[in-house]
């Protein structure tokens, strides 16, 4: 018996150790899970197990806990993400086993697995810790093999991947063949050519058998390792276009051909080395590339696989284990401690503390509290919390995120457009230069004219020219993403590039919405009480972030017929009686009684009006605070030269006040939709390139005819959609996070395009002359376009940028004249 650590897991033994029999001997191991799980081991005559495992060994659950906690996967809705069945009924599934480190943690699945009735077959790889299943769902339950893989001290989980994780998994998995093949034929072909550069040219029969050995390697290199090159340029000459595959194809090809040719006929040079080492670093440009490509868009994959399985809903008051995917709206879910959230939907307990980091980028957790919206994705940190489902599948922002990435990638930036153009011309420039070097060579030394021209054809390819700027614009995308900033269009990089302006909506954006009601003055018709009631039931229905300070509405109070009306507020039925709130001008019905307006003069505060058709009936104030951590992002972003504006809907006071606040210059008030949209017109007329930030239905005019917009993650969808980016974050320091990385992207793009540029002026003048052998040609090609790549890879590394806090002390003043208010009082929904 060993005294120093427990037998199972190797953990320190309590002073009370438990004993367990193996193999006729008495183990010490540190508690009854161990006791269980050696026991098993030893009853399934698979003590073997511990003679050839490499670690120590997690500790099993109990029985009855672990069949408790898969009873889940049995059910069919839970079971169609990962499980299929053949023809015989039999059921097939792939599992990734957490806890097995070795060939021994296999062997013990294995046997134990397939120990159990009905169970046909066990696979597990341990290097991958995958295990393939296939059993007779007649005999055996997807559950009792979940919980015997639990209680032998392994967490099972689900395999599932969608079409573009298996996409990008069948051609990382074709390319590296291509590359292995390309790598073993080249460094055979080029010890043939060693030899034959070295003197087995003075044997004809041993220069003879070389060429023929290298044909037969080099052979299986071209037309498999280098089938890419030809599919591409077949395609491309289909539709009569020009790309980079052509002149490889046409290099790869004709060296290839040309060897047969003099291997056959015994005279001439053979290019199997250069074909080969072409194909090969060519290759392994394009395998890392891919390799980057995959990486920098792997955040849509590691969001959906973050997702629980199972929810645990309540139904009664009593807890039901249920597939994800079985929720729907309405539904009340149970969130354990450090589990995560498998909805989106409104928090029914008193408060929780959430990470979000993995949607919104935030480092530290939030606390949120009793209805407010939870993400799903969030990993609940505190005690349980239960949540009243609002949005399930598609619906959830989690979705709309890979939806976002998704659409980002699909579209090609305006840069990208103009170099794959160039591309396609310098192909043209390329293939005609090299006829011109080839009839030039011909004509004075026709030995050598083939081997210069493909020294040409070679080093001239534009690999580097056109991934200079795709790569980049790819790699920034998505590490923008994982910090919580979403860009629907890649070409938005390039115009928050040049920003000069960034113009920002106030109410929840620069504000945090509203905090609370502070004062209810009602006219005397109903009481604060009552005013206030109507005013939530009303409020309830509204997207604008003052809604966030009026309380839940009474369930009593019957309310419909709600609609929304930019920059002025809110009109509808309540209890059948119809109601407005929002602008004094607004508010207070045509006709209506002309003392009620009188006693409601225009306020400087923040305040909305509630009026019905006899005229206003009260005023409210809300209270407002700037959105936490804004000052400083306002802060750096100045100091980055940037001109910042307040466009706003709401009165100058209140706006002023916030200006004053944040330390912003430049601020205009009582902005209807069409007046924010002229006023940043006049910006762009003025030769300036304005940003515009917003998060309401008033800001998506505005939001469309920047030259870059930003829409607020918890803004209304109509903004969102009008947005080319969309923040995901609570703070806004992800926006300073973005123009940084906007900025390095495009110096990265111009460092590309300048080297690609050098070394085609370099190395073109050396092809033609004659100075580059095709193998030379090879290498320099290929380290041109993994120099591009490399260069683009660093993005992923792109930090926040260090802050600079410069002192911002002058007094706000208004940049003009308020344009065309659209009342007297305060404009309630566009801010």
């Amino acid at each position: 018996m060993s005294a120093s650590g427990c037998f199972h897991c190797g953990q320190p033994l309590p002073v009370e150790a438990v004993t367990v029999r193996v193999d006729d001997e008495d183990r010490l191991v540190c508690s009854e899970d161990c006791a269980r799980t050696a026991a098993l081991i030893d009853a399934r005559g698979l003590t073997e197990f511990y003679r050839f495992r490499t670690g120590p060994t997690a500790a099993g659950e109990a029985t009855e806990v672990a069949a408790g906690r898969w009873q889940a996967y049995d059910r069919r809705a839970l079971q169609r993400e990962f499980v299929s069945t053949d023809a015989d009924g039999s059921q097939r599934a792939q599992l990734l086993v957490q806890g097995v480190r070795c060939a021994a943690c296999s062997w013990l699945i294995e046997n134990a697995l397939g120990a159990l009735p009905g169970m046909r077959s066990v696979r597990v790889d341990p290097v991958s810790t995958r295990a393939t299943l296939h059993w007779n769902p007649a005999q055996l339950q997807l559950s009792e093999v979940l919980a015997q893989l639990a209680h032998l001290g392994y967490t099972p989980i689900p395999y599932t991947e969608d079409a573009g994780d298996r996409a990008a998994r069948l051609e990382q998995r074709a390319a590296l063949k291509r590359l292995i093949v390309a790598g073993l034929g080249m460094m055979q072909v080029m010890s043939f050519a060693v030899a034959l550069y070295f003197g087995a040219w003075r044997d004809p029969q041993i220069e003879s058998f070389l060429r023929l050995i290298s044909l037969l390697v080099a052979t299986p290199v071209v037309f498999y390792a280098g089938a890419p090159f030809f599919r591409g340029a077949w395609h491309r000459l289909r539709v009569r276009a020009l790309g980079m595959d052509v002149p490889v194809a046409l290099a790869v090809g004709g060296a290839w051909a040309a060897s047969v040719w003099n291997t056959l006929t015994g005279a001439g040079e053979v290019y199997f080395d250069s074909a080969t080492m072409f194909v090969f670093f060519l290759s392994a440009a394009r395998y890392l590339e891919m390799t980057g490509r995959h990486r920098a868009l792997s955040l849509t994959g590691a969001l959906a696989h973050h997702l629980p399985r199972v929810a645990t809903r309540l139904v009664n008051g009593q807890p039901q284990a249920v597939g994800t995917m079985e929720l729907q709206a309405g539904d009340r879910v149970l969130v354990a401690p450090g589990a995560v959230v498998p909805a989106d939907g409104v928090l029914a307990s008193d408060s929780a503390r959430l990470d979000e980091s993995l949607l919104t980028g935030e480092s530290l957790a939030i606390r949120r509290q009793r209805g407010e919206p939870v993400v799903a994705g969030s990993l609940n940190q505190e005690q349980g919390l239960e949540l009243v489902v609002t949005r399930v599948g598609a619906d959830t922002v989690m979705a709309q995120i890979t939806r976002l990435v998704g659409d980002a990638g699909a579209r090609k930036p305006r840069l990208v457009e103009l170099a794959d153009g160039i591309a396609s011309w310098f192909v043209a420039a390329v293939l005609l230069l090299a006829a011109v070097v080839g009839y030039a060579w011909w004509q004075w030394q026709p030995d050598r004219a083939f081997e210069v021209v493909l020294a040409v054809l070679v080093v001239t390819c534009p690999c580097a020219l056109a991934l200079a700027t795709p790569a980049a614009f790819t790699v920034a995308t998505a590490a923008l993403a994982r910090r919580g900033f979403m860009v629907r269009h890649r070409g938005a990089l390039q115009s928050l590039s040049r920003v000069s302006d960034i113009v920002f909506d106030k109410t929840g954006t620069l504000t945090d919405g509203a905090s609370g009601v502070s004062a209810v003055e009602p006219a005397g018709q109903v009481s604060a009480d009552d005013a206030l009631a109507i005013a939530a039931a009303l409020e309830s229905r509204s997207e604008h972030p003052l809604a966030r300070a009026f309380p839940p509405p009474d369930p009593a109070l019957a309310v419909d017929a709600v609609n929304a009306v930019p920059s002025a507020g809110l009109e509808g039925r309540v209890n059948g009686r119809c109601y407005r709130i929002g602008t004094r001008t607004f508010a207070a019905a045509p006709g209506g009684d002309p003392a009620a307006q009188e006693q409601f003069p225009a306020a400087p505060d923040r305040v909305v009006y509630l009026g019905d058709q006899d005229g206003l009936i009260a005023r409210i104030t809300v209270d407002e605070r700037p959105r936490q951590g804004a000052a400083g992002v306002l802060t750096e972003l100045a100091a980055r030269g940037l001109r910042l504006h307040i466009f706003s809907g709401d009165q100058p006071g209140p706006v002023e006040a916030m200006a004053r606040q944040l330390g912003m210059e430049h601020w205009r008030a009582t902005l209807r939709p069409e007046d924010k949209l002229a006023a940043a017109a006049q910006l762009q007329a003025d030769g300036r390139v304005v940003a515009m930030v917003g998060d309401g239905i008033n800001d998506s005019p505005v939001l469309a005819g920047a030259d870059v917009s930003v829409a607020m993650g918890e803004g209304t969808s109509l903004a969102q959609h009008s947005a080319d980016c969309v923040l995901m974050s609570d703070s806004l320091e992800p926006l300073a996070t973005a123009v940084h990385v906007a900025r390095r992207t495009m110096r990265v793009v111009r460092q590309n395009l300048v080297w690609a540029v050098v070394y085609n002026l370099v190395a073109l003048p050396l092809a033609a002359a004659g100075a580059l052998a095709p193998w030379m040609a090879a290498i320099g090609m290929s380290a041109s376009s993994l120099l591009v790549t490399g260069n683009a890879l660093r993005l992923t590394r792109a930090a926040a940028p260090r802050r600079r806090m410069v002192q911002v002390d002058r007094p706000p003043t208004a940049e003009s004249a308020p344009a065309k208010a659209c009342c007297k009082g305060t404009a309630r929904a566009a801010s």
